[in-house]
C-alpha cells in the first residue's frame, strides 16, 4: 500500500521507519504509537525531502519535546553565529529548531540547515514571504504565500506555523477585547496587517484546502498558529484567544481528513493558575491534538530573566499535558540572543520538560534522576557530571573550587552530609575538629 504521510501510513496501518524510531527512543509499543499517530494524538514531523532527520513524535505518551528558536533579524544579519546555535541547540538535546530568520535571502541558510539537522525543522513562511518575494506586504496575493509555503515544503522543513485561525470572526473578537498588548504574534501581526490593508480575508483560512494539499505532498505537519496569543497576563484567555482557538479545533478536524498532521501552538503570557486549564480547554477543543506553548511566561516584570518565567510556566503546561515547548532565552524582549542565551534558554527549557514528564508519571522519566541521586550518595563525581542536563557546567563550577578531599565539596567539606553518613553506616567514626 502507498501512502505520503506518517497519519496515512498509520491508518493504513502501516509502520513507517520513523514510527520505528520514535518507538525505539520513547520505549512505547509501536502499534500503539501508530494508533495514536492515526488518531492525531501524535506527530511525527518528517518531511519527505529532510534526509538527515533523526525522527521524533510529539503527543500522546511521549516526553515532552523542546523547541530552539534561532534565526537572522536585518539589525543581526550574521548566518555563522545562527549556525553555531544550530551546532549548540543539537549538543544540548533539542529536538526541534525553528528557523526564524526575517531578513534577506534566508534559502541557503535553511538549505544547509535542514541538510545538517537531525532535529526536525520548523519555519514560519509567512516571516519569509516578504523577502523572498521582494514585494510590499500590500502587494503580495494569496497565491504568493502559497508559493513560498511550497518553497519551504520542498527545501525540506518538517513543520510550518501557519496562522490560520485569525480569520475575520476571530479578529472581530480581537477588536472588541480590551487588551494591552493587542497582537504580539509576528505572524499574526504582518497577516492582520495584510487583511486590514486589503480588506481580504485571511488566505491561509480562505486557501485552506490548497494549503493542506502542498503540505500533504511533502508531509509537512501544520503547527497552526496562535495569532491571537496573550502577549501578557492582563489579555490571557480573553475572547480573542479562545476565538482562534475554536477555529483551530475545526482546522485541525480539517487537516486529519486530508492526512495532514497536526500541532496546537499556545500561549504565551498566562497567570499561573490558568495554565493547567488552558491545557484541557486546546485537548478538548482541539481534539487531543500536540499542544506547542511557548512558555507561557508567568510574570511580564522579569526582562534579562524570562527563560525562568517561561520555564516555571513550562513545567506546569507540561505537567497537565503540554507535549512541546518553545524555550525562551534571557534576551527575550531586549534583543536577539547570543550563544550564552541560547544555553541557558535551552537547558531551562529542558528543566521544565523533564519536570513536566516526571510529574505527568511519564513511564522511565524519573531513572535518570534515580542515578544522580545514587551517584549524590557515592559522591561520584563524574558519575555525577554525566547525567547532569549541563555536564560542561556542573564540571565548571566543582572544579573552580575544589574541595581539600574529592568525598565532599566547598559548601560543608567535611560536614558533608552524604560523607557523614556513608562513613558511619560503613563502621567508621568521624573526625570534624582536625
Amino acid at each position: 500500500m502507498s501512502y505520503k504521510t506518517q497519519m496515512e501510513a498509520a491508518k493504513k496501518g502501516i509502520i513507517t521507519e520513523q514510527m520505528k524510531t520514535v518507538a525505539q527512543k520513547e520505549n512505547i509499543d509501536v502499534q500503539l504509537l501508530m494508533s495514536y499517530v492515526a488518531q492525531g494524538k501524535v506527530a511525527i514531523p518528517a518531511n519527505i525531502n529532510h534526509k538527515a532527520l533523526s525522527a521524533e513524535g510529539v503527543g500522546k505518551g511521549l516526553k515532552t519535546k523542546i523547541n530552539v528558536n534561532l534565526g537572522v533579524s536585518g539589525d543581526c544579519p550574521d548566518y555563522t553565529e545562527e549556525f553555531e546555535k544550530v551546532k549548540l541547540a543539537i549538543e544540548l538535546g533539542a529536538e526541534s529548531i525553528m528557523d526564524l530568520s526575517n531578513y534577506g535571502k534566508t534559502n541557503k541558510f535553511r538549505g544547509e540547515l535542514i541538510d545538517f539537522s537531525p532535529a526536525m525543522i520548523g519555519t514560519v513562511p509567512m516571516y519569509d514571504a516578504v523577502g523572498y518575494l521582494e514585494k510590499e506586504l500590500e502587494d503580495i496575493t494569496a497565491e504568493d504565500f502559497l508559493e513560498v509555503v511550497e518553497h519551504h515544503a520542498k527545501q525540506g522543513v518538517d513543520f510550518m506555523t501557519i496562522h490560520a485561525g485569525i480569520n475575520r470572526r476571530a479578529v472581530e473578537a480581537f477588536k472588541s477585547s480590551e487588551r494591552i498588548t493587542n497582537i504580539v504574534s509576528r505572524g499574526g501581526s504582518l497577516l492582520f496587517a495584510w487583511m486590514e490593508m486589503t480588506g481580504n480575508e485571511n488566505p491561509f483560512y480562505e486557501h485552506y484546502e490548497k494549503l493542506l494539499d502542498i503540505l500533504y505532498r511533502y508531509d509537512v505537519t501544520i503547527s497552526l498558529g496562535d495569532a491571537l496569543r496573550p502577549g501578557s497576563t492582563h489579555d490571557s484567555t480573553d475572547a480573542a484567544q479562545i476565538s482562534e482557538l475554536i477555529e483551530l479545533g475545526i482546522l485541525t478536524r480539517k487537516a486529519w481528513e486530508k492526512n495532514v498532521q497536526v500541532m496546537i501552538e499556545g500561549p504565551g503570557h498566562m497567570a499561573l493558575n490558568e495554565i493547567k486549564a488552558n491545557v484541557i480547554l486546546q485537548k478538548r477543543l482541539c481534539h487531543e491534538a500536540p499542544f506547542y506553548v511557548l512558555g507561557p511566561l508567568v510574570t511580564d516584570i522579569a526582562p534579562g530573566y524570562d527563560h525562568i518565567t517561561s520555564a516555571i510556566g513550562g513545567a506546569v503546561a507540561a505537567s497537565a499535558g503540554a507535549d512541546f515547548l518553545c524555550y525562551v532565552t534571557p534576551a527575550e524582549h531586549l534583543r536577539l540572543p547570543d550563544l550564552q542565551d541560547v544555553r541557558d534558554g535551552i537547558i531551562a527549557c529542558r528543566i521544565a520538560a523533564h519536570a513536566g514528564d516526571i510529574a505527568k508519571g511519564l513511564e522511565g522519566a524519573r531513572d535518570i534522576d534515580d542515578r544522580m541521586s545514587d551517584a549524590r550518595r557515592r559522591i561520584d563525581w563524574e558519575e555525577m557530571f554525566s547525567y547532569a542536563l549541563d555536564p560542561k557546567k556542573a564540571r565548571e563550577y566543582f572544579e573552580s573550587k575544589p574541595p581539600s578531599e574529592r568525598d565532599s565539596c566547598t559548601m560543608c567539606g567535611k560536614m558533608c552530609a552524604m560523607r557523614t553518613t556513608n562513613r558511619i553506616l560503613s563502621g567508621e567514626k568521624i573526625k570534624l575538629a582536625d
